[in-house]
């Protein structure tokens, strides 16, 4: 299959399926499997920070090597399935260990992202949060704290930061808490879907313009800590989805998943040995762990 352009986001469709009703596990599994020509400048990095996969699942699925260079034209097997953990009347979710933010309007999932994150000694805060601000070609006041960093680095410390290719922000600034959190734009984009910022949410430029467009001061945002995820999708299918524990916050993987397969009733129903290999993976992409029908 062609990977195609879906919602200005991705260069391969994303397909939303919905699930029967059963309110308690995450309701969206977004994304396609597909196949993808490498163009002038492709990494490995650069296409996974583009399309939401983890650098060594694409090159796991393709039996390349973590550091392979790509040849121009050479054809990529991609996956970028994902479970939305959960589904919002109004606002935008980000799950960190995704790297991934999910915007809603009445109800129905409008558009998704690869985002960039905190690093683990920056970590993006959790909980409920609300759109303060909106900025066109922002200045970027440099926090205290990022000056301090400047300075033991050895770096030039910059206290102001005008507009233009040099600032960071970008081109758009979607203010979150008083201070410094935000979603942003990034003048960096192989930083997206890393976890590299000082605690704000980083966007490709052109998501970064499509979401600015959509989001109004007050706009709730809510940023959980979710890296095991499962999901059945409207064909009874069953999928789990799991992340490194980056921040150090979750429980054991394995626990994890029993838990929401017995919330569910769902025990029976699983290949534990699929699922044994995708908790072993961690491989950050959704992919079915349904018991198959005998033939």
């Amino acid at each position: 299959m062609t990977l195609l352009l879906h919602l200005g986001l991705f260069f391969f469709a994303a397909h939303i399926l919905q699930p029967p009703e059963r309110p308690s596990l995450p309701s969206l599994v977004v994304g396609s499997a597909g196949s993808y020509t490498v163009k002038p400048g492709d990494l490995l990095t650069s296409i996974g920070a583009r399309l939401g996969i983890p650098r060594l699942t694409i090159a796991r699925s393709n039996d390349l090597p973590a550091d392979a260079r790509l040849r121009i034209g050479q054809v990529l097997n991609l996956d970028n399935r994902h479970i939305a953990p959960t589904v919002r009347e109004d606002g935008i979710l980000i799950n960190v260990p995704q790297r991934l933010l999910f915007y809603f309007e009445m109800g129905n999932l409008v558009s998704w992202y690869p985002v960039g994150l905190g690093a683990a000694d920056w970590r993006t805060p959790l909980g409920t949060l609300h759109v303060l601000t909106k900025e066109t070609d922002p200045f970027w006041d440099v926090p205290v704290s990022i000056q301090r960093e400047m300075r033991r680095r050895g770096e030039k410390v910059r206290t102001r930061v005008p507009p233009g290719p040099d600032n960071p922000l970008g081109r758009y600034w979607m203010g979150l808490t008083p201070g410094s959190c935000g979603i942003h734009a990034t003048n960096a984009p192989t930083s997206v879907y890393q976890f590299r910022t000082h605690g704000c949410i980083r966007l490709h430029p052109e998501d970064a313009e499509d979401l600015f467009s959509r989001v109004t001061i007050g706009t709730p945002v809510e940023i959980v800590y979710e890296p095991v995820l499962l999901a059945r999708t409207e064909e009874g299918k069953i999928f789990l989805e799991v992340h490194p524990d980056v921040y150090r916050r979750a429980p054991d993987p394995r626990r994890a998943v029993r838990v929401l397969a017995e919330r569910q009733g769902l025990e029976a129903e699983l290949d534990w040995a699929l699922v044994e290999e995708r908790i072993r993976e961690r491989g950050g992409i959704a992919g079915e762990v349904s018991q198959k029908e005998p033939d």
